[in-house]
């Protein structure tokens, strides 16, 4: 898992300009790319997916896939994502080997990402934090579970209505990435959105 704090961006579905709006959230500093995508379509699925993978690979960022194990196979990508009703990760691990992210959903459950960290995911999700127009019906969750978390020993995500507004404090409370889907690449410049997340992490990186 890349030790580089800061925006994890997410896809949210099919859009005809994919390519052009990861590319412009990567120009902005995206450490971490998610191709996130539940339709049935496996053949535009897997180009887009390809091509993410090429595209990620240029500016050295690990592309994940969302759910999809067989996919991320297929295209070459650096791990995937598991939700809820997702495989186990010891077995989404032994399949994909010691190299790749395997991040895991853990919502508002701290026990939930203890299992995560015991079974050998890459990293554990936390969220929503904040009213999400992704996932509207999610639970929030408290702030202080980032802290809380700090003993797991793997990177932490938060996600759920983040935006560069309201990111600084789950950074402070130890978030390693902000996940983020339409405050990114929803917004009228994809680039500068990017980098307002980015500049969320910018005092801990020249205090490095």
């Amino acid at each position: 898992m890349p030790n580089r704090r800061g925006l994890y961006a997410i896809t949210n579905g099919p859009r005809a300009d994919l390519l052009e709006a990861t590319a412009l959230a990567l120009e902005g500093g995206a450490r971490m790319l998610q191709y996130r995508d539940l339709g049935r379509d496996g053949q535009r699925r897997h180009a887009e997916a390809s091509a993410l993978a090429a595209l990620c690979r240029a500016h050295h960022v690990p592309l994940i896939i969302d759910h999809d194990i067989a996919l991320a196979m297929e295209v070459g990508a650096d791990g995937v994502h598991l939700g809820r009703d997702d495989d186990d990760p010891a077995a989404v691990r032994e399949a994909l080997g010691p190299q790749a992210i395997i991040g895991v959903s853990c919502y508002d459950s701290l026990s939930r990402a203890q299992a995560a960290a015991r079974a050998g995911a890459s990293y554990v999700s936390f969220g929503a934090f904040f009213p999400s127009s992704t996932k509207p019906l999610a639970s929030l969750a408290p702030i202080d579970l980032l802290r809380q978390s700090a003993a797991l020993g793997i990177a932490r995500v938060a996600i759920g209505g983040i935006t560069p507004d309201n990111g600084r404090p789950l950074v402070e409370a130890g978030a390693d990435y902000l996940a983020a889907v339409a405050s990114v690449l929803a917004a009228t410049d994809v680039r500068a959105a990017a980098r307002r997340f980015d500049d969320l992490y910018s005092s801990d990186r020249n205090s490095a």
